[in-house]
């Protein structure tokens, strides 16, 4: 491990430490060093807050100068609701820049590094760049295409069952893993179900652990047949959207806005477009969408190349049977050539489930 990978490693896992805080915005660190020793700490910490050059700089002080910055993504070069970092940088004096990422959006990328190199400061670029990029992968896809990052997240048994014939469900995973789950809400900006869940369970989709933030609360019901009295309508402990079709009841619609909820309508479909859903999430800044539904949700979801990310949760245990479901549905491929493969997997143990994560690799079917 050189210097430089030592300095960006703890820039990245100050980083990281925030994940779930900063939406929209990226996750970003920074470390100042200067005669061998860190004189300056940053982490952007909230969107509209001092971004992660600048928390350093001011830690720093006059040690800055003649120093070397590194920082996980390129400084930023316009004003917005703080100044430009790579402007700060420059003030302050600072020797030689080390960057792990230059930032993703197309019109700015590369305008900061531009503007510390004409003041004469040295540049290195790509030290440690794909954690970089892994670690901001939900700012990454909503800054360039536009939408929320997507996630499907689902708990199964080791014969791919998420209830039993008699659809029995509590609880297929250990508690550990059940934790680890509203840490993940907490980290997402929302939480998409679809209407038959709510029925069956009568879920309040927040994440309960301490100081956690609650994720916007999102259902996909063609008909508006939620029930008023339901979690997520009465208990105020999240916001929450119910995206319909033009065959909802008028009146019903009333009684729910009435109650603070947000009702979309998609058009003139029979059912929920999720094509739509994730156009207008994009549209209303929501970077982050964690899924947690039934297999015909995350079938839509899939079927349509619209999740980015897969966390499963798989439990040591066995339950059969033909008529039990499984948590993807819909129509299915019609050979395994057409099989989704997933890659980069990760496998933890968590109590004693393990937890696979994965990318679905979406193959063109004209080369199968």
């Amino acid at each position: 491990m050189t210097n430089h990978e030592f300095y960006m490693d703890i820039a990245l896992n100050n980083a990281r430490a925030t994940k779930g805080q900063t939406d929209p915005n990226p996750l970003v660190g920074s470390v100042i060093v200067n005669h061998n020793r860190i004189v300056g700490l940053g982490t952007h910490l909230q969107a509209g807050e001092p971004h992660a050059e600048i928390h350093a700089l001011r830690m720093a002080g006059e040690q800055a100068r003649g120093g070397t910055i590194y920082v996980t993504l390129e400084p930023c070069s316009h004003h917005g609701r703080t100044g430009p970092c790579a402007e700060a940088i420059v003030q302050a004096g600072i020797k030689k820049v080390v960057i792990a990422t230059l930032d993703p959006n197309p019109i700015v990328s590369g305008n900061g590094v531009s503007i510390l190199k004409k003041a004469g400061i040295e540049v290195e670029i790509g030290i440690r760049e794909a954690e970089a990029i892994k670690m901001n992968e939900v700012f990454n896809t909503y800054i360039v295409q536009k939408r929320p990052f997507i996630t499907l997240k689902t708990g199964i048994t080791l014969d791919g069952k998420v209830a039993s014939h008699t659809l029995s469900s509590k609880w297929i995973t250990s508690e550990e893993a059940r934790k680890d789950v509203h840490q993940l809400r907490t980290e997402h900006m929302a939480i998409l179900t679809g209407i038959n869940t709510v029925l069956k369970d009568n879920p309040a989709l927040t994440a309960r652990i301490p100081n956690g933030r609650n994720p916007l609360r999102i259902v996909m019901d063609s008909s508006l047949r939620i029930p008023l009295d339901y979690q997520i309508v009465q208990d105020k402990q999240a916001n929450t959207w119910i995206f319909t079709t033009k065959n909802h009841d008028r009146h019903k619609r009333k009684e729910l806005e009435g109650f603070g909820v947000t009702v979309i309508n998609t058009g003139d479909s029979t059912v929920v477009d999720p094509g739509k859903v994730i156009t207008y999430l994009g549209e209303h800044g929501i970077s982050s969408l964690l899924i947690e539904a039934g297999g015909v949700i995350n079938a839509s979801f899939i079927e349509n190349r619209l999740v980015d990310k897969t966390i499963i949760y798989m439990a040591p245990k066995l339950i059969g049977g033909k008529h039990a479901p499984t948590f993807l549905e819909g129509t299915g491929i019609d050979k395994m050539e057409h099989a989704i493969e997933l890659k980069d997997i990760e496998i933890t143990q968590i109590g004693k489930d393990f937890k696979w994560t994965g990318y679905p690799a979406y193959r063109d079917m004209r080369d199968v």
